[in-house]
């Protein structure tokens, strides 16, 4: 007989609270789960913070997306955002608003998540707090810490100038197919979500669909990146086009990319959101760390934010909630 699996409408915060702890891996703090708050070194002096939320309907769906998905999913792009500083993350605080007839194993589920993508994508960092509460709407908003070591700057969007090289780490394009292949694909006759099968897909289809579901930010390159020089940089979450053009504003630049550099789909590349890749600038080619490639480079501002093939950019592109939930895109 299998153990039972009760709703968090049946157990009390403390022991909720006790089954996530008890899954997320032991604390590097100093004072970790179970005081009022955290007490975290901070190593320079310096703390870079960031938050995100991930909230069912415009940011997952239960059809698609699995408890360890949302665990995975919600830490990465909160690594993503600290290391696009420059910085190394240390520490995650997790708040989680479900309804209450959520199972416990989804719980654990998610808990288990968060675990695998610190030891993933950021060994050293860990679960140290949050807050549990009731809602008709599961949500899960996490707030990651991070440190910059003594020998790094926190790098901004605003540092890129004429000159710099632009450079990115890791894939481009694989998040947005895969959201599209989801909408396209695994949806039912009214355009709700239905479960997603695997056995249909091809190896290129799981690989878009993992990278939608469970990126895999290159999170160690934020402080290498720092510690080469980088100008500017910033966490590609919204599509290429749309945060370099983020990052030219910043500058006072325009952003000059080349397609020929974005691989055999460069129209997913520069349109396609959720990739979590690392968007830089450098001095010179010569000082990007290794996993950088060059895409482009940057120029004195122009009548357009971002050019592709020396052309402005003119499309829409990337994922913007205000502007794209309703049109059910995201």
């Amino acid at each position: 007989m299998s153990a039972p699996d009760p709703t968090v409408g049946e157990l009390s915060e403390g022991r909720i609270l006790a089954g996530i702890l008890a899954r997320v891996g032991p604390s590097h703090a100093a004072v970790g789960p179970g005081d009022d708050a955290a007490v975290l070194a901070a190593p320079g002096g310096r703390v870079v913070a960031t938050v995100d939320t991930l909230v069912h309907g415009p940011d997952f769906r239960l059809a698609w997306s699995s408890a360890f998905d949302l665990g995975w999913k919600a830490a990465a792009v909160n690594l993503a955002d600290v290391a696009a500083m420059g910085a190394r993350p240390t520490a995650l605080l997790v708040a989680l608003a479900m309804p209450d007839d959520t199972r416990m194993s989804f719980v654990e589920g998610i808990a288990d998540g968060l675990r695998a993508a610190c030891d993933a994508l950021a060994p050293g960092c860990a679960v140290e707090g949050g807050d549990l509460t009731v809602s008709d709407t599961l949500t899960l908003a996490v707030t990651a810490l991070g440190a910059l070591d003594a020998d790094v700057s926190p790098v901004l969007r605003s540092g890129a100038r004429p000159g710099d090289v632009v450079a990115v780490a890791g894939a481009l394009g694989a998040a947005g197919r895969g959201l599209g292949l989801l909408f396209s694909r695994f949806t039912d006759a009214d355009g709700s979500p239905v479960a997603v099968d695997h056995s249909a897909l091809s190896a290129a289809e799981r690989v878009d669909l993992a990278a939608q579901l469970r990126p895999e930010p290159p999170v160690a390159l934020g402080a290498d990146a720092g510690r080469h020089g980088a100008t500017a940089m910033m966490d590609v979450s919204d599509g290429l086009v749309l945060d370099a053009t983020r990052l030219a504003d910043a500058s006072g630049v325009s952003v000059a990319l080349t397609s020929a550099s974005l691989g055999a789909d460069p129209a997913s590349a520069l349109t396609g959101g959720e990739d979590h890749a690392l968007l830089a600038t450098f001095g010179a080619a010569e000082s990007l760390p290794a996993g950088f490639r060059v895409i482009g480079e940057v120029r004195a501002r122009g009548e357009a934010s971002v050019l592709v093939d020396d052309r402005p950019f003119t499309g829409r592109g990337g994922w913007d909630p205000y502007r794209d939930w309703d049109a059910g895109t995201g």
